[in-house]
């Protein structure tokens, strides 16, 4: 009896901490007098001793619809719910949330639960299909989904019969003269001069059959004229033909934005991004290690920007770290996925060390006034331990209300404290040291300056009265007398600023005169419309006002964009779907159309991967490729080049091939058509593999293989493409 006591009561305590399970489904998106919405039907097991069940999400209105469950927020995107039931053998709560679901990226994450005793403890959880039927991605009044037929056409399109030439390379040479001679085996140790021209990037790589000689106009073209050296022969397998080839970059800002800040990377996938930029002669590193959600670099004379503001986890008053955003288990120490975990010094030293070798500089970005909240919470508890004021970003009479883009209410530098300054040259001079250190020259910082909400300084005694001591326009003169302070603080250090197209448009001219000089570059992000005068363009306006413009618009060239509006592709889609087509037809002369005069103060593209939807290395990858090869297209060569068919043949049969298995990229999917009972299917590569399905099911690596066309009385055709190692999402046609 004792002995099965004894069982009983360990079976009991196994059973109480075992770890809760859940089921994640749409019921489909609908709606009513009152909008758009969809039902989220989440399915938990284990409960038992479960106080609350937390998980992230982006912010949306949602309210259970069980009498006695509830949904509580505590900042937007991070929710708990609680329930009567907890306890039961499963419990089922369903939660009415308003807007539609789009697609993978729009499904709650980051499940934990909060135990009886306080324990935090992991929930494991899985997702059901919202591709199983259109009643799950079809939207109200519309369906968005990329259909079989819609692919198999423009996969038409993309067909050529056009061979690849040898010096055929992403992104394209201004000018190759073959000269007939043969062939070189001899290009690893090529001869290197340096030249004068009146570009400082222009190389020229004479290619003999005895030696290879590359003459540059600087360091800088001479490392691009290596990669690019180094590519031919990897392309030609260790045989190119000779020739003469002269080149050089329509711009010389040609950069990409990794957003390490909403969810974390390793500084390996950093390294190996940055060796990927090399290859395709990008230049620019644009480091976005700090925003509301997280701060990602170690600045010693700051720890709490980084012991706090680089961890998140379950917290109610975030004393000791941030709430958990967008992902995690609730473990603030957490050392898997995307959560938690920063640079620190020595590392970001060595890796600007290995950028300058590749020839990539690299900007990093304080995000300020806006965007600060992992600041603000971080100074904060700086001020709590050491009760000193000084570097406050906030102040306690401030009773502003106001809610930002991204939902915060609590995010912004005060710009009356003498601690946002005080915080800022700290920061400031703290990077500059890293630099230093590392023998690297620091060509930039960018500020941010972006997104700061109506209403952000409105009940701060401060800075109305800064307002009115310095006779200042309201809360846009405020934010204008920022980043005054900010760009002359840099300029004393020699060092220019740069930042979002807030910090240029709307302002006097006394402001752009001061501010404009001390620009080293402006990104555009807002889509040009034709319909609009050319003198509303945020990019325009810009560049009249005398600031150098960075063209990085929204449907061109954000890289975290979803590929299309599948519902299994991942990605944001506020923006529209960016593809790598999009990138590759990001002309600067449509996106910006300005008179001559001002064309040269239009000074190169940059691609920005924001981190909102990322959960791993392997997605912020798929992110990139292929979609950076067409940004890399047009910041070297401004006007057409490749038509799309030759460059998805380019992609297809050379880029792709060539990264193996050290990186991971993207595969658009196959094209289904019907002509009566028969169905036809292609592929955009020539060489990948089709696997399809008749009854409904998802395609496997063990469905048949697509090879002629086939006759069928099913109503639903699925197919998916292989190739490379990869596989595509799925493709529908119903019949």
């Amino acid at each position: 009896m004792r002995i099965f006591f004894i069982i009983s009561t360990i079976l009991a305590s196994l059973i109480s901490n075992a770890m809760p399970t859940l089921n994640w489904q749409s019921l489909g998106n609908c709606s009513d007098e009152n909008g758009a919405y969809y039902i989220q039907r989440l399915t938990i097991k284990g409960s038992t001793d479960v106080d609350r069940l937390c998980f992230n999400q982006f912010a949306r209105k949602m309210h259970t619809l069980t009498d006695g469950d509830a949904i509580n927020e505590i900042i937007p995107g991070y929710y708990y719910l609680t329930s009567p039931r907890f306890g039961e053998d499963s419990v089922v709560i369903d939660i009415r949330t308003r807007g539609s679901l789009i697609n993978v990226s729009y499904r709650p994450d980051g499940f934990h639960a909060v135990m009886k005793d306080g324990k935090i403890v992991p929930v494991e959880f899985t997702y059901s299909s919202i591709s199983s039927s259109p009643e799950m991605w079809k939207l109200p009044n519309k369906d968005r989904m990329p259909y079989g037929n819609e692919i198999y056409k423009f996969n038409e399109s993309l067909r050529t019969n056009e061979k690849l030439g040898a010096f055929d390379i992403i992104p394209s040479f201004k000018s190759v003269k073959p000269t007939k001679k043969g062939y070189c085996q001899q290009a690893i140790n090529p001869i290197a001069k340096r030249i004068s021209h009146n570009n400082y990037e222009f190389y020229r790589i004479t290619i003999n059959t005895e030696n290879v000689i590359i003459e540059a106009a600087s360091e800088q073209a001479e490392k691009m004229a290596r990669m690019a050296l180094m590519k031919l022969w990897h392309r030609n397998n260790g045989k190119i033909p000779t020739a003469i080839i002269e080149d050089y970059p329509d711009f010389h800002y040609r950069g990409v934005l990794i957003d390490i800040s909403r969810n974390n990377q390793p500084l390996e996938t950093l390294e190996n991004i940055a060796f990927k930029l090399a290859q395709y002669r990008m230049n620019k590193l644009h480091f976005h290690f700090c925003d509301d959600e997280a701060w990602r670099l170690e600045i010693p004379s700051f720890p709490e920007l980084t012991q706090l503001g680089a961890r998140r986890g379950y917290t109610l008053d975030e004393k000791e770290h941030l709430v958990q955003i967008f992902a995690g288990n609730g473990n603030p120490d957490e050392t898997k996925g995307t959560s938690n975990g920063y640079i620190t010094r020595q590392q970001f030293i060595d890796f600007l060390k290995k950028c300058k070798a590749l020839g990539i500089d690299v900007i990093p970005e304080i995000e300020s006034p806006g965007h600060a909240r992992a600041a603000i919470k971080a100074m904060e508890a700086r001020y709590r331990r050491t009760g000193d004021p000084i570097y406050r970003l906030i102040e306690d009479e401030d009773s502003s209300k106001y809610t930002s883009a991204q939902a915060f209410h609590d995010n912004v530098m005060n710009p009356a404290v003498s601690g946002t300054v005080n915080f800022m040259r700290t920061v400031i001079g703290e990077i500059i040291s890293m630099y230093n250190d590392a023998g690297v020259e620091l060509t930039a910082i960018h500020i941010g300056g972006d997104e700061v909400p109506d209403g952000a300084w409105n009940g701060s005694p401060s800075t109305q009265a800064l307002i009115k001591e310095k006779n200042l326009n309201g809360e846009k003169g405020l934010h204008a007398y920022f980043v005054k302070q900010i760009a002359n603080i840099l300029a004393e250090r020699g060092i220019p600023m740069n930042g979002w197209q807030e910090i240029a448009i709307g302002h006097s001219n006394e402001y752009n005169a001061e501010v404009a000089p001390l620009t080293g570059g402006v990104n555009s992000w807002t889509v040009f419309n034709p319909k609009d005068p050319i003198d509303k363009h945020v990019s325009v306006q810009a560049l009249k006002a005398g600031y150098p413009v960075i063209l990085s618009n929204v449907n061109h060239f954000y890289l975290d964009q979803s590929y299309n509006y599948h519902p299994d592709e991942p990605g944001l889609t506020w923006g529209g779907v960016v593809d790598e087509f999009a990138s590759l037809n990001g002309y600067p002369a449509k996106m910006c159309p300005v008179p001559e005069d001002l064309k040269g103060n239009i000074i190169g593209l940059s691609g920005q991967v924001f981190a909102e939807t990322l959960r791993s290395s392997e997605q912020l990858e798929s992110y990139l490729f292929p979609k950076m090869f067409g940004l890399a297209e047009r910041a070297w060569n401004a006007d057409e080049t490749y038509t799309s068919a030759q460059f998805n043949k380019l992609i297809a049969e050379k880029e792709l091939p060539a990264f193996g298995n050290d990186c991971n990229f993207h595969l658009r999917q196959p094209g289904i058509m019907s002509n009566k009972s028969t169905i036809k299917m292609n592929s955009p590569y020539e060489k990948a593999v089709i696997r399809y399905t008749l009854d409904g099911s998802e395609p496997t690596t063990n469905s048949p293989i697509y090879t002629k066309p086939i006759k069928t009385d099913a109503s639903e055709i699925r197919a998916r493409l292989y190739y490379l190692g990869k596989e595509s999402v799925t493709t529908i046609l119903y019949l």
